[in-house]
């Protein structure tokens, strides 16, 4: 009986010095490795909450009327007497040829024009040569024959009417009119 009190008394003893975790204490011998036990980052400004429905994204300029835009510009000039294609037009075509291709819906109406020079008939058929130089580039280019139609206006569409060569020669072209426009 002695052992059983001496063994009462003992775990009294240990029982009664031991000591009791404290409410602010934290489980022992265990590390918390949560996110949220991470120290936190410094607070980061929030954009403003906008209150404007969300929008999908802006819908692109028509690039026909960007005046940014190489496709801006519908004019083709030729030399006196010349249903020549000068190198200083080949990109304006390739970018109108191009957009063509692009977007088979499309269509360009090519008006061949010419000074006032020479008899009505004759300027008739220059413009038309002029038309359809500018219409076999633009197929060349991407676009496709049907999508083309050319004419010719002769001398009757004068964007100048002075009698200077300056005058004449911004008469001699052929001007580009997409769908919309003519």
């Amino acid at each position: 009986m002695r052992k059983i009190w001496f063994a009462a008394v003992g775990l009294a003893v240990l029982y009664g010095c031991g000591s009791q975790p404290s409410k602010d204490e934290g489980k022992a011998g265990v590390e918390e490795r949560t996110p949220a036990a991470a120290q936190p980052a410094p607070a980061q400004p929030q954009p403003p909450v906008s209150t404007q429905p969300v929008r999908p994204a802006q819908v692109q300029a028509n690039p026909l009327k960007d005046p940014k835009n190489i496709l801006s510009k519908r004019s083709v000039f030729f030399d006196y007497d010349s249903d020549r294609i000068r190198d200083e037009f080949r990109p304006l075509l390739q970018a109108h040829g191009k957009y063509l291709g692009d977007h088979a819906g499309a269509k360009m109406l090519v008006q061949g024009n010419a000074d006032e020079r020479g008899s009505r008939e004759y300027n008739l058929a220059l413009g038309q040569r002029r038309a359809e130089a500018i219409k076999r580039m633009l197929a060349l280019m991407g676009a496709r024959d049907a999508q083309i139609d050319a004419v010719s206006l002769g001398e009757e569409k004068p964007r100048c009417t002075e009698q200077s060569e300056a005058c004449w020669a911004e008469n001699r072209r052929g001007d580009l009119l997409h769908s919309g426009e003519f």
